[in-house]
């Protein structure tokens, strides 16, 4: 089974898939991968690629690696406490809400316009009382 990281160079995760760099980067630019630059590295192709579910969705789905016999596992998305944009819990619900699929998002958005702002706050037990 290969697991992914949350975040790869486009040589690690060509050589997990058995595919050229190449590929990866056409995989990059046709899909719109979110990216970014790897510090102290000259050149602009020296990035990390988000392996998030865009990604994930589209690996199991490419033609490509229909033929890859080992199954992909990805890892789940770290939340990195301590950090400027997390170490606030509006910070952490935002990095959340980024790493949602589509259908997270949706089922969110029926829940909250269902219960609401307060039956949100109620479920999650820190409601006023």
């Amino acid at each position: 089974m290969i697991k992914l990281k949350p975040k790869m160079t486009t040589e690690e995760l060509a050589a997990c898939l058995d595919v050229t760099k190449q590929t990866i980067n056409r995989w990059i630019r046709e899909q719109g991968w979110r990216t970014e630059k790897i510090p102290g590295v000259k050149g602009g192709r020296a990035r990390l690629i988000h392996i998030d579910h865009s990604v994930r969705d589209f690996l199991t789905n490419a033609p490509a690696l229909r033929t890859l016999s080992i199954p992909l596992q990805a890892h789940e998305p770290a939340m990195e406490y301590g950090t400027a944009e997390t170490e606030s819990p509006l910070g952490q619900i935002y990095h959340i809400l980024q790493n949602m699929t589509l259908a997270e998002q949706q089922q969110l958005a029926i829940f909250l316009a269902r219960e609401g702002i307060r039956g949100f706050v109620d479920r999650l037990g820190i409601g006023e009382g």
